[in-house]
């Protein structure tokens, strides 16, 4: 499998299932409509990303958090900074983990996301790690490609528990 630099997140969250970058690329306004909702509060117990109130669907954009066009959450990220003042291509190379930035990760999927994904990518390596999230969002039933956070697969309707 050829690697997207631009989608290995130094967090853990890669990119290449990411909500955001699938609306994005697929232009699903009505996808990109109910991630405003989201990251605005819309579901307790989820979280609200800094700034959310401010969201629109035209900011639901993004190529990878480590290209040219992240998510505007993205732009200007803790993690990625601390991870680059380091010289570290992400937290699993980091002995610090898990520190403050994790701890205050606004939301909730995306903060079990990243406590389960970095001790296993500094266990398997970036290769197999990007192997297995692939892998692991692909919808059991059908094979459908789903996104971190998904509760059912939007083909085949079929629950899912991913995270």
């Amino acid at each position: 499998m050829q690697i997207n630099p631009h989608f290995v997140a130094p967090c853990g969250l890669y990119c290449g299932v990411c909500a955001i970058y699938m609306a994005h690329r697929d232009d699903n306004q009505k996808f990109k409509q109910a991630l405003v909702g989201l990251y605005q509060g819309g579901k307790p117990g989820k979280g609200t990303l800094p700034g959310g109130d401010q969201l629109t669907a035209a900011d639901i954009k993004c190529k990878g958090c480590m290209s040219e066009e992240p998510f505007v959450f993205c732009r200007s990220c803790a993690i990625k900074d601390c991870t680059k003042s380091k010289g570290y291509e992400g937290c699993h190379q980091c002995d610090d983990f898990p520190c403050g930035h994790i701890e205050r990760f606004p939301m909730a999927v995306g903060k079990k996301v990243i406590l389960r994904a970095i001790p296993y990518w500094r266990e398997v390596g970036t290769q197999k790690w990007i192997e297995d999230e692939e892998a692991r969002y692909t919808c059991p039933t059908c094979g459908n490609k789903l996104f971190r956070g998904a509760g059912r697969c939007n083909q085949c309707k079929s629950p899912v528990d991913l995270d």
